[in-house]
This record gives C-alpha cells, sequence and structure tokens, in this order.
C-alpha cells in the first residue's frame, strides 16, 4: 500500500526525523576531481550503442551457423561492416566530447566536423537526473542529464561517468543551481512516500492500455482454442501491434517501479526503476505545475494519480520515453488524501474554493459540464475538467508565461469565452473553460497584474 510517511495509515504513524549528524550522500571529497576538461567514461561507446550492437549480433549469428554459402555470407558480412560503422562512430562520439564545470557553469563540446560548445548557467537550471540502464549498470555507470528552462527545452547528458562521479557532478550542480558553495554535500533527505508494487501493478492493468492489452490477449487465448491455424496468421499480422503495446505498457512499469519520492532542502528526489533506473532532484521552485488523474475505473477504488511538469525538452531522439517526459509522477497511483497531502508538500497552500461555469455551459459541454470548475488566489490557479476522467490542475502563478482568451463560434452565440493561462511547461496548464464572457474580461484586466506580484513574491523568498 502507498502510505505516506508522516500521514497516520493503519500501520505507520508519524515519520521520524532525520537523524542528526553530517548530511547524508555521495561523498564529494572521494569522488574523482571534475576540475578542469574531462572525457566520458571509455566504456560510454559501448553502452550507448548496446541495444543496436545486440541487434546485430542476432542477426549475424544466425547467419553465421546458416548452411547457405552463398546469401547468407554476403548478408553476414553486410551485417558485419555494420557492426564496426557502430563501433567506431561511437568512439570517435567519444574522442570529441569533453566536458567540464568551470565559474559553476557546465559546458560540453562535441563534433567532429562541426564543433559544439554548449553552457548550462546554473540558474536555468530545472532538473537533474541520473539514469542507469541495465548495460550501464552491469559496466557501473551512470548518466547524468540536466534539463535547462528554455522554450527549446535543451537538455545536456554526459554518458556516462562512473556512477561516484556521475553522483558527485549531481550533487555539484544542484549546489550551484541553489547559490551555494560548489563542494556543498547534499543534504539529508526525509523519505514522504513509496508505491507499492502490487499497487503499481493493478493500477496499470486497470487504465486504459492495460485493458487493451487484456482484450488482446482474451482473443488470442480464445483463438487459439477454438481456430490454432487461424493464431498463427494474426500474430504474423499484428505481431508489431502488440509488440508496441506490451511495451508501452511495460514502460509504464519500469518507469514507476517501486519509486521513492524524498523530501530536501535542494527539492524534490525521485528514485524509480526496473531494468533502467532513474534518480531524479526536481528543485524547490521549479515546478511549473501539477495535475491529478482519476481515470474511470479507478474511482470506484478511490485511486488517483499526481503528475508534476517541469519546463525542457520533452524527449530527444535517443532518450528512453520513460525517462524523457516533462509530465512526471510523484504519485503513480494512491488515494486522495494522500495526493492531498503530497500536494501541500510541493505547492502548500493551494486554493480549495471552486466555482462552476453558468449553467448555459451545458449547451456546449454537455458530458463535461459536470467537471468544470475553476478557483484561484494571489498564488494559485486550479482548474478542473475532463469528460471520462477527472482531471485537476494546479499552477502558480508566478509560472505564468502568457494569458489567452479565445472564443469559439458555439461560444459566443452562448456568451462564453475559456481562458488560457500558459506556463513554461509543456503539458500542464490553467485552462477556464467555458466561463462567462464578463467573468473572462475581468480577469484579462487583472490577472497580469496578480501574475507580477506572485512572481515578484516568489523571486524575494528565494
Amino acid at each position: 500500500m502507498t502510505q505516506p510517511i508522516g500521514v497516520p495509515g493503519p500501520d505507520t504513524g508519524a515519520a521520524p526525523p532525520p537523524p542528526p549528524g553530517p548530511p547524508t550522500g555521495p561523498a564529494l571529497d572521494a569522488a574523482p576531481t571534475i576540475t578542469g576538461w574531462h572525457r566520458l567514461h571509455p566504456l560510454s561507446p559501448i553502452v550507448r550503442v548496446a541495444p543496436a550492437l545486440g541487434a546485430v549480433l542476432l542477426v549475424l549469428a544466425e547467419n553465421l551457423n546458416s548452411r547457405n554459402q552463398g546469401h547468407h555470407q554476403t548478408t553476414a558480412l553486410i551485417e558485419a561492416a555494420i557492426l564496426v560503422l557502430l563501433l567506431v562512430r561511437g568512439y570517435v562520439s567519444w574522442l570529441v566530447t569533453r566536458w567540464q564545470i568551470e565559474d559553476g557553469v557546465l559546458r560540453i563540446e562535441s563534433g567532429l566536423l562541426r564543433r559544439t560548445s554548449r553552457r548550462f548557467p546554473p540558474e536555468q537550471l530545472q532538473a537533474v537526473d541520473t539514469v542507469r540502464p541495465l548495460v550501464a549498470r552491469i559496466f557501473g555507470l551512470a548518466e547524468v542529464r540536466v534539463r535547462m528552462a528554455a522554450s527549446s527545452g535543451r537538455s545536456g547528458r554526459l554518458s556516462y561517468l562512473q556512477e561516484p562521479a556521475a553522483e558527485a557532478v549531481r550533487a555539484r550542480l544542484l549546489a550551484l543551481a541553489h547559490g551555494v558553495a560548489e563542494h556543498t554535500p547534499p543534504p539529508p533527505e526525509r523519505v514522504l512516500l513509496s508505491i507499492d508494487t502490487g499497487r503499481l501493478i493493478a493500477s496499470i492493468l486497470l487504465s486504459g492500455l492495460g485493458i487493451i492489452l487484456e482484450m488482446v490477449i482474451v482473443a488470442l487465448v480464445a483463438l487459439a482454442v477454438v481456430d490454432p491455424a487461424a493464431l498463427g496468421a494474426a500474430l504474423s499480422g499484428g505481431a508489431t501491434a502488440l509488440i508496441g503495446l506490451g511495451t508501452t505498457v511495460f514502460r509504464r512499469l519500469n518507469s514507476d517501479y517501486q519509486l521513492t519520492v524524498a523530501e530536501a532542502p535542494d527539492g524534490l528526489r525521485l528514485r524509480s526503476g526496473l531494468l533502467q533506473t532513474t534518480a531524479e532532484t526536481i528543485p524547490r521552485g521549479r515546478v511549473q505545475g501539477v495535475r491529478m488523474i482519476e481515470p474511470l475505473l479507478w474511482r470506484p477504488l478511490g485511486w488517483c494519480r499526481l503528475v508534476v511538469d517541469v519546463a525542457g525538452k520533452q524527449r530527444s531522439g535517443h532518450e528512453n520515453r520513460s525517462v524523457g517526459q516533462t509530465l512526471r509522477a510523484v504519485l503513480p497511483v494512491g488515494d486522495r488524501a494522500q495526493a492531498a497531502w503530497l500536494l501541500d508538500r510541493i505547492l502548500p497552500g493551494v486554493p480549495t474554493d471552486l466555482h462552476p461555469p453558468p449553467r448555459r455551459a451545458r449547451w456546449k459541454s454537455p458530458l463535461r459540464y459536470h467537471y468544470l470548475s475553476w478557483g484561484g488566489d494571489g498564488t494559485y490557479a486550479v482548474t478542473t475538467s475532463g469528460r471520462v476522467r477527472r482531471v485537476t490542475d494546479w499552477v502558480p502563478l508566478a509560472k505564468v508565461q502568457s494569458i489567452r482568451r479565445v472564443e469559439g463560434p458555439v461560444q459566443r452565440r452562448l456568451r462564453l469565452a475559456t481562458m488560457h493561462l500558459d506556463t513554461a511547461g509543456r503539458s500542464i496548464h490553467a485552462i477556464l473553460r467555458d466561463r462567462d464572457r464578463a467573468e473572462c474580461a475581468r480577469l484579462v484586466a487583472e490577472l497580469p497584474a496578480v501574475c507580477r506580484a506572485a512572481r515578484l513574491a516568489a523571486t524575494a523568498s528565494r
């Protein structure tokens, strides 16, 4: 069961305070020095191309075992050449890449024909992740990934370093982002909650993709009993779709497996992963929005999902989809009390007084009308929406980048309008749907000053 430490439950009480003594974390003095220019670990090329190498080696071994001395030998030579090219490409990429932390700024230089030098100022840092794919874990390596607050969503990747060095780099970047000395050890953390694996698997099976996968498996079993010959044709025709569906479901499990959420002075710390483990730190004040999702099949059980949005690129071409997303689950599955308790740790003091839209909005949104509402104060805006599933979004007004008012043709006839409060995040924004036109006009006039005041207050508090 998912039980936050600090919230009374049937088996546990409040969490004890962190033990006294020196801060826990990697011993930075014992970690390799990170001054001056450095290269990545020499095994980095092998780890980066390992998935492609595995596929090529598998096909190559099959062709070499074949008795056909004609076509298969030619194919094997081509595949061997591809294997060599992959290794050479990885080695060249490693050879021309170097990095350093100079004057508190991370610099990464790469490129053979066209040299690229990227700088990552600590004041723009949104999150710092340590990612350990399966092959990297075998060699004791880890990747450090930084995400920046830019419209282009720049991200920096040091893949790969030895695990002690990766933890040291991550700790120093977070220290610089908070304006403290570069060699300051990471502060102690307090575990807030951990996710029970059984409940996580049950929630995945009750999700939309889980239901589809279950229906496909039942159909295949029934087909195998009724007509085994047709089963082979069905598998050959739909194998790609079935593998894709299963991969998507597994990514959800791999991303949220044994998720642990901890609180520390430097931000919110998340650790999770089955085959590929991830350690993330989201600095305080960098959360662009929080969303609570209540799917239809979860509501009878009282379950919900809580995710946060961090500004930055959603995913680059070679990133794992489960860790490259901006929406990160801090509560993959839990009850509303746990979600409310965790929300208060991320965005304290959110408003709870919500206002429904005018009754004439039923004509435009008959299915969604029951879930439409919004509320706000001088710090946050909260909106609710949804047809089949209920979605609640919380957005700090200090993060609002633009304010838009939109009126569609049906809304104009009903004297309605929709307000958009856009943030630097990619997925979570405050959308006030189907509000009275006069209310929207008042909000357009008042909200810019309220958002500026919230931004000034947030800057002063930092």
